[in-house]
């Protein structure tokens, strides 16, 4: 069972790699409102939305947006979600999300596909420093 604190949204995200690892270190740095939450793919929370949704990892493997409220978005969409809450002038990019989405997706997969290869990947997820951890499920 995904036990999300309320009004709270989780960022699932691609533990091995590099460049989902900085991503993730910039959302909680710009996250002045402490929205998010954050769990690998890889986790046992990860899997069990994964199988909840019935998400196809070989079409989406890179981050995700899960809340209670507007149940799961993916590749693109989440990421511009995601940058709505980050405060400005980061918030500004969510006005992509007029761009239609498999143009916004395309792109979005062509940096996912070389993400290993343009930033390297990990050979564990990271383990979150004690101030952090609250942040992790």
């Amino acid at each position: 069972m995904i036990h999300l604190p309320k009004h709270k949204k989780l960022i699932l995200f691609d533990g091995v790699c590099n460049l989902c690892d900085a991503s993730v270190q910039y959302i909680i740095k710009h996250d002045k409102n402490d929205v998010f939450r954050y769990t690998a793919l890889q986790s046992e929370i990860g899997q069990e939305i994964i199988k909840k949704f019935n998400i196809d990892t070989t079409k989406t493997d890179s981050i995700l947006l899960y809340s209670e409220e507007n149940g799961i978005s993916y590749k693109s969409t989440a990421a511009l979600k995601i940058a709505s809450k980050l405060g400005f002038p980061r918030n500004l990019m969510a006005a992509f999300l007029i761009v239609p989405t498999f143009i916004r997706n395309w792109v979005y997969d062509y940096i996912a596909k070389n993400r290993y290869k343009w930033y390297g990947k990990k050979n564990e997820c990271m383990i979150p420093t004690p101030e952090l951890k609250s942040k992790f499920l």
